[in-house]
């Protein structure tokens, strides 16, 4: 009996991890738009310091991360056992959050001139040569912002993998979550440490001066490095810009019986057009109705705030 007991158990444990690995895929598929977005702001807001510095905070602000995390997992849990009514209500708040940031991201660029972005950069610059300025109070401030920014980000990466998970098995659900949050911890600050790292590798190899074929094509190499570090950030941005409101867009449809309704019928059109790469289509026409979706509401949300601001005699940023 102790052995068949023993076979049961092992049973059970193969299927919840077969459970865990088939919900992680699917929560890491709807979490991966957050996720480029998470991954581009922490590379900007760790970028500006010190070179010789740039690993320490990367490292402070991952030490805080993983901290959000212990938070954000066990509240989670507790909301999908207590009171699971709150999920679609966290998720449509966070999709909204979602619209709203991203519809800010783009008219702050609309707003900013490139006399404006070009001033701040050389006063950040000029900070950064200057002995004089405090630079571990502007540190700490980068690694605060940074870690506030972790935490609002992680948020809606939980939430909507808690949402994937929603009516399954406890141990699924731990799993499931635990498992995207050290991905998403490990995973962004590891890339994020890589990318602001770029640039100091493409000038360390550039400056490999020896008189040699394989010096000649490091030192290409480390140039054309230096080239793509900066577009690199810009391709992060706006891919974590369009992301923000193809996931914000889609959570908040799907919340919707008309929103559901729309997409379907959208597909279903785009499908219809072309039959040979049917299922091309329908995926493209359920970006575009998303992403749309998610650019209006970001735009009402950002109007309403920006009058609410307005008679509170605030400004909007």
């Amino acid at each position: 009996m102790a052995g068949v007991s023993l076979l049961t158990l092992l049973d059970d444990i193969a299927v919840i991890l077969d459970d865990v690995a088939a919900m992680t895929k699917i929560a890491a598929r709807k979490t991966a738009g957050v996720l480029g977005d998470d991954l581009a702001l922490n590379a900007e807001q760790v970028s500006g310091v010190r070179a010789n510095r740039e690993l320490p905070v990367v490292w402070a602000v991952f030490k805080g991360s993983a901290k959000n995390k212990c938070i954000l997992v066990p509240a989670a849990l507790a909301i999908s056992a207590f009171v699971p009514m709150l999920i679609t209500p966290l998720l449509m708040i966070g999709g909204a959050y979602l619209c709203f940031e991203g519809f800010e991201k783009i008219a702050g660029a609309w707003m900013d001139s490139a006399e404006d972005r070009d001033t701040k950069h050389k006063e950040q610059l000029s900070a950064i040569r200057n002995p004089e300025v405090d630079m571990v109070e502007f540190e700490r401030d980068k690694i605060k912002g940074a870690i506030r920014t972790d935490f609002i980000l992680s948020a809606e990466i939980i939430v909507i993998a808690l949402g994937t998970v929603e009516g399954k098995a406890l141990a699924t659900q731990v799993g499931v979550l635990v498992t995207i949050a050290v991905l998403i911890t490990v995973g962004v600050y590891g890339l994020v440490a890589g990318i602001v790292r770029l640039d100091d590798v493409g000038l360390s190899m550039v400056a490999n001066r020896a008189k040699t074929t394989a010096a000649a094509v490091q030192r290409g190499i480390g140039a054309a490095l230096l080239a793509f570090a900066p577009y690199l950030m810009k391709t992060l941005t706006i891919v974590g810009t369009a992301a923000m409101f193809l996931v914000g867009g889609g959570i908040l449809l799907h919340a919707f019986p008309f929103g559901a309704v729309l997409l379907h019928d959208a597909e279903a059109f785009a499908a219809a057009l072309v039959p040979d790469i049917a299922t091309v289509m329908e995926v493209i026409a359920g970006m575009l109705v998303n992403g749309v979706g998610g650019l209006l509401a970001g735009g009402i949300l950002v109007v309403i705030y920006s009058t609410v601001m307005k008679l509170l005699g605030r400004s909007a940023h």
